[in-house]
């Protein structure tokens, strides 16, 4: 599906009602993996989930710290909200390194990855597609797959 937004507010709804209809894994994370170039809407789309999964820390992107992990309290179906950046890395071992792996491996973590095209030899089969394309200083456009 596509849809586009025409503000940030719209990019923080749309993140709230996407999240609340994503399913997690009973086997492994859930990751979701956004795809785009700078200023597309990633980190923002990341701010509404936190946001709707009741994050009460500022989300910002960990451009620089390759991973925030933050608490999610009260009752949803995660524990941690998990987002990385990999536009620093140059591939999966380097992710890896990080622990990535044990990360993974617990069903009760939502984690958000932007650039995932920087790690893809250590992705599992198992995600959730987003891509961010910048229209104008207003629209974004956002295509998805359903869970």
């Amino acid at each position: 599906m596509t849809i586009r937004t025409d503000s940030l507010q719209a990019t923080y709804d749309f993140a709230q009602i996407f999240v609340s209809r994503l399913r997690p894994h009973s086997d492994q994370a859930t990751i979701l993996t956004l795809h785009g170039d700078l200023g597309s809407g990633k980190t923002s789309f990341t701010q509404g989930v936190a946001k709707a999964l009741g994050v009460t820390d500022v989300v910002t992107s960990p451009t620089f710290v390759i991973e925030k992990i933050y608490q999610i309290a009260g009752v949803t179906m995660w524990k941690h909200l998990i987002h990385i950046d990999a536009y620093r890395l140059a591939s999966g071992k380097e992710l890896t390194s990080l622990g990535f792996d044990d990360i993974l491996r617990d069903p009760g973590n939502l984690i958000i990855l932007e650039w995932p095209e920087r790690v893809s030899d250590i992705l599992p089969n198992k995600v959730v597609k987003l891509e961010f394309k910048f229209i104008d200083e207003q629209i974004r456009e956002i295509k998805y797959e359903e869970n």
